[in-house]
């Protein structure tokens, strides 16, 4: 049977009760939009993705005013029942910030440290250990996030200068690789030789080009065993960052690099900032590398199916069950598993819904007007009516209640 290549190895990494890496299932992340410094609004929006299943949520900590806030965050979400891992992103003065507050230097799961704005010149290794030491201090993660909006421009000048001077220069774009993987591996070895555990230390090599980002992840993963974070930085707005981060991190996935991801959409003018979310699970669950939400199948509709009925009903099952799944995770154990069919026609109707745990063929355009509904593979019944729909989304519930709820429980005993 076809599938993706084995797992790359990887050093397991534990963020804040997560483990990321070591063969741990690939992790869903994301970040805050919101300013730190504003309490309220940042615990709503933690709330908010962590409801819709991100595993680790980074915040941005730019300044004395969200560091301070970062443990009142931190104990407010534990008060309210998330202990969703939170990331302090740093930039610039992260050594100053976590030396001047200890508190948010405590509450925070991991750091992710940019070695190419750390510091400059004289101070770059002065700052970069500060943070080092803190992390060790604390006993938390760093991830060496390296950007390449933001590439340490020495590094980048001394090898684009060794690659003109070479017999046989390379390209000015892998070059640009080249200075990206050297930037979060030469970071990462000095980490290690300030006292950093390897178990300690995620990277991260982000690009916004569809193919530099394969390319640079795959020379990366061939040279190291640090667990790897996935993300297309600057992917884009709507369905052009949805398309590139999911054809980037589709690739590595398939090729077993990844340990965690996370899908850098920009967010429609008051849009909904877990959309990210539901994008990194929908990846990995259409790859076949975690479950998260039951699988609505439906067809597309044709000239056989001049209804919407169909439409309908597999749009209202769908929003059903994703909104319910936040309470089902813990009411139904397994119903990330279930399937749903909801066809418009007996061309394919009856065979898909054989295939689903439960599904329902609809009457296409001429057809006898009676629905077939199959559970578990068998017809159980035939629906008839104005109100089939209504009576099918009964039997799911029904369904869910016997499968993986009290019902289940009563027949094993």
């Amino acid at each position: 049977m076809a599938g993706p290549a084995p797992r790359r190895q990887s050093v397991g990494v534990n963020v804040g009760g997560v483990m990321v890496g070591g063969g741990a299932p690939v992790v869903v992340q994301s970040m805050t939009n919101t300013d730190t410094a504003d309490i309220d609004a940042t615990v709503k929006q933690v709330m908010q993705l962590a409801r819709a299943g991100s595993e680790i949520v980074r915040i941005t900590v730019d300044r004395d005013e969200s560091a301070a806030a970062v443990p009142i965050i931190r104990d407010r979400l534990a008060f309210m029942g998330y202990d969703v891992p939170l990331v302090g992103d740093f930039h610039y003065i992260g050594h100053k910030l976590l030396t001047d507050h200890p508190a948010c230097a405590e509450a925070l799961a991991k750091y992710r440290i940019n070695p190419g704005n750390v510091g400059f010149k004289a101070k770059r290794d002065t700052q970069f250990a500060t943070l080092i030491e803190i992390a060790n201090k604390y006993d938390k993660p760093v991830r060496i996030g390296v950007n390449w909006g933001s590439l340490d421009e020495e590094l980048l000048t001394r090898l684009m200068d060794e690659n003109a001077a070479s017999a046989a220069p390379i390209s000015a774009a892998a070059v640009q690789r080249e200075a990206i993987i050297q930037s979060a591996l030469l970071s990462a070895a000095r980490a290690e030789e300030l006292g950093m555990r390897r178990n300690q230390i995620l990277l991260s090599t982000k690009v916004s080009d569809v193919q530099h980002l394969i390319a640079v992840y795959q020379d990366l993963a061939a040279r190291c065993d640090y667990a790897l974070h996935l993300g297309l930085t600057e992917a884009g707005m709507g369905s052009k960052g949805i398309v590139a981060s999911s054809a980037a991190l589709g690739i590595l996935l398939q090729q077993g690099i990844g340990d965690t991801i996370r899908i850098s959409l920009t967010p429609e003018p008051g849009g909904d900032r877990t959309t990210e979310v539901k994008v990194a699970q929908e990846l990995l669950q259409t790859m076949g590398f975690r479950q998260f939400l039951p699988v609505v199948a439906a067809c597309p509709g044709c000239g056989r199916t001049t209804s919407t009925t169909f439409q309908t009903l597999a749009k209202e099952i769908q929003d059903h069950l994703n909104t319910s799944m936040p309470e089902w995770r813990e009411r139904y154990p397994g119903v990330e598993g279930l399937s749903v069919a909801v066809m418009g026609c007996i061309v394919n109707g009856p065979g898909e819904s054989k295939h689903a745990n439960i599904g329902i063929s609809l009457p296409g355009t001429g057809e006898t007007p009676a629905a077939p509904v199959f559970v578990d593979g068998e017809k159980v019944t035939t629906l008839r009516g104005a109100d089939v729909a209504e009576q099918f989304k009964v039997m799911v519930a029904d369904y869910i209640e016997r499968k993986f709820g009290t019902g289940k429980q009563n027949a094993a005993e």
